[in-house]
């Protein structure tokens, strides 16, 4: 057995709704769960005979009826109405189903990836996006359950989907962010090992989901479907959000009377004002090749000063997307680094593209630059976990 106890980086902050969603479900297991699980059903409750009408079957025989009858719970009864049947799906179960758990080790699972995983995604989206992402993937990796299974009549229960929905986005943002994982397998028993956070959640969809739902036809037990439809939505919700960064979403002032190929000359001719609101005025794709690397990065420094730093990081994504020179590249992903750290607080992307310098056949003192720029965020640490930087 393998279980994350953490990630890095992980600046400092607190992430609310994170924090709200797991005291939402640890109250909904305190509250409804162990007082319903303690009891036994009402003698007579119309609900028994049904649920084992139901439930019996799709258990193949492996639970013999009596005592499936014998150890029957108020809390089965109430899943068996509240969570999401696919034989008999409801709106109202989409979510509730979410809050619901089997026991306290399914919960306790989920809460400790969610704890682990949320904040960084949290602090990316800002609180409300996330807490749309969250329950949306949640509700798609719900009916991508029930595709996979339209008549079962088992219900499913648990926050999974919708963590898998945020394991998604860290998946595609925070690729080279560092897990902690404590290994529980002889003879490495409470050995911690950093892996890259892309190779343990590649790992988590592909050998723990992916192939046991290719490989076994069980019905019952892990809702993989699920866990791999909100790991699916995550991704995609990251994978356009990264689009949308891209665009503009606002000119700063001048004059978007010229076309893309005039950019390059009001650069050079110091017309910041006048070139930005023409290059920005400009879709995404039509921006390819507009500017050369050093205008670009020129312009870019020109929106950082004049505090037009969501401007600034959308003029260097695109130099990052069509540089292929290496010290050119290494030179946007410094400076969108830069903007993302001391402009827009948001260390943890900054920390993606840090990387991605050290990757590169920079020049010295951009190397140094983005040291420097790493052990910034070191610094920034909510908690250290033994991290200090790249080695």
């Amino acid at each position: 057995m393998v279980l994350p106890i953490g990630d890095a980086p992980n600046p400092r902050g607190v992430p609310y709704v994170t924090y709200a969603l797991i005291a939402a479900n640890v109250a909904v297991y305190v509250l409804v769960t162990l007082p319903l699980s303690a009891a036994k059903p009402a003698p007579g409750d119309p609900l028994v005979a049904e649920y084992l009408r139901a439930v019996g079957p799709a258990l193949h025989g492996r639970v013999p009826l009596d005592v499936l009858r014998t150890q029957l719970t108020a809390y089965d009864l109430f899943v068996f109405t509240r969570g999401f049947v696919p034989g008999h799906p409801s709106v109202v179960a989409l979510f509730v189903s979410m809050f619901l758990h089997a026991g306290l080790l399914h919960l306790a699972g989920n809460m400790l990836f969610l704890w682990i995983y949320g904040d960084n995604v949290e602090r990316r989206l800002g609180g409300g996006w996330y807490l749309l992402t969250y329950l949306g993937t949640g509700v798609f990796a719900t009916l991508a359950h029930w595709a996979g299974a339209p008549g079962s009549p088992l219900p499913v229960v648990g926050a999974s989907g919708a963590i898998s929905g945020v394991l998604g986005c860290y998946f595609v943002w925070f690729p080279r962010n560092i897990v902690r994982l404590l290994w529980l397998i002889p003879p490495f028993i409470g050995h911690v090992v950093e892996v890259r956070a892309r190779i343990v959640l590649g790992f988590y969809l592909v050998a723990e989901n992916v192939l046991p739902y290719l490989l076994t036809t069980e019905a019952v037990g892990v809702a993989r479907g699920a866990h791999i439809g909100g790991f699916v939505a995550g991704v995609a919700l990251a994978w356009l959000a990264d689009r949308r960064g891209t665009r503009a979403t606002g000119v700063p002032g001048g004059e978007a009377t010229t076309v893309g190929s005039d950019v390059a000359a009001l650069v050079d001719e110091g017309r910041f004002a006048d070139a930005a609101a023409a290059y920005l005025a400009l879709p995404a794709r039509a921006t390819r090749n507009v500017l050369a690397p050093e205008p670009a990065l020129a312009l870019g420094a020109w929106l950082r000063r004049a505090g037009h730093a969501d401007a600034a990081a959308v003029v260097l994504r695109r130099l990052v997307r069509d540089t292929t020179d290496e010290r050119w590249l290494a030179r946007a992903h410094l400076e969108l680094a830069r903007v993302l750290l001391e402009d827009l607080d948001q260390p943890t992307p900054a920390y993606q593209h840090l990387l991605a310098v050290l990757d590169l056949r920079a020049d010295p003192e951009t190397v140094a630059t983005a040291r420097d720029a790493l052990a910034a965020i070191a610094r920034r640490q909510k908690r250290s976990l033994g991290w200090a930087g790249p080695r």
